[in-house]
């Protein structure tokens, strides 16, 4: 890792420190920032502990994740865990399924990272760009259902309502009312990931080159100190 990139690693990890102890100084000083509930600043914490994930493992497995898919990355962050937990911004008409539009699309392009470094260089200048697309659009769905298996557990174990089967009030959803926000969830899965597989299947039908914004690049040893 050069001087310059991991300076940058670890301003970004002072960053997100930062972060945390802004939000939890807000919690511990008694503002209504989280309505007395200690879950929501659990919740920032680990939302703060994700975001460098990607960091941790460039600089642990010497490799770059594409700039484009970490500046989504740390977008959604942004938006599902500081804003929309963190400042209530779930109560926002539509927050949530624009969140899970714009992340299924993060997805998809990471499918396409994912595609792209599992296939030999020479095999890849061969295959259909709609088997790499239909493979996109098949990752981000995926990843969105195994969220909301996510949220039918926790809602479960934890007594919370992720999947909004109740109303604000308490009172229990029933029949396709108690559907309509985890179904509106994945349909927002669907068409994110769609909308980004489509993208590319144009990009790489025109291009093979389009596939590189999407690449997991291999670090330089020899720049590393």
């Amino acid at each position: 890792m050069t001087k310059r990139s991991n300076f940058l690693y670890w301003l970004n990890i002072v960053g997100d420190l930062l972060y945390l102890l802004i939000v939890g100084g807000l919690y511990i000083s008694g503002r209504p920032l989280f309505h007395g509930q200690a879950m929501l600043l659990a919740q920032v914490a680990s939302g703060i502990l994700i975001v460098s994930l990607p960091r941790l493992m460039e600089h642990w497995w010497h490799f770059r994740f594409p700039p484009l898919l970490i500046y989504l990355f740390e977008i959604f962050i942004l938006l599902s865990v500081l804003l929309g937990t963190g400042l209530q911004c779930y109560s926002v008409p539509y927050w949530d399924k624009f969140e899970h539009l714009f992340s299924a699309a993060m997805l998809a392009g990471l499918g396409f990272a994912i595609f792209a470094a599992l296939t030999p260089a020479k095999r890849l200048a061969t295959t259909s760009p709609l088997l790499m697309a239909l493979f996109a659009l098949a990752f981000g769905t995926t990843i969105g259902v195994l969220w909301e298996f996510y949220e039918f557990t926790f809602d479960g174990l934890l007594g919370m309502n992720m999947q909004r089967y109740m109303a604000a009030s308490g009172v229990l959803l029933r029949g396709r009312a108690a559907l309509m926000d985890t179904m509106g969830d994945l349909f927002m899965d669907f068409f994110g990931s769609l909308g980004l597989a489509l993208l590319g299947y144009f990009g790489i039908k025109r291009d093979l080159r389009w596939l590189d914004t999407f690449k997991f690049k291999p670090e330089d040893r020899g720049k590393r100190q």
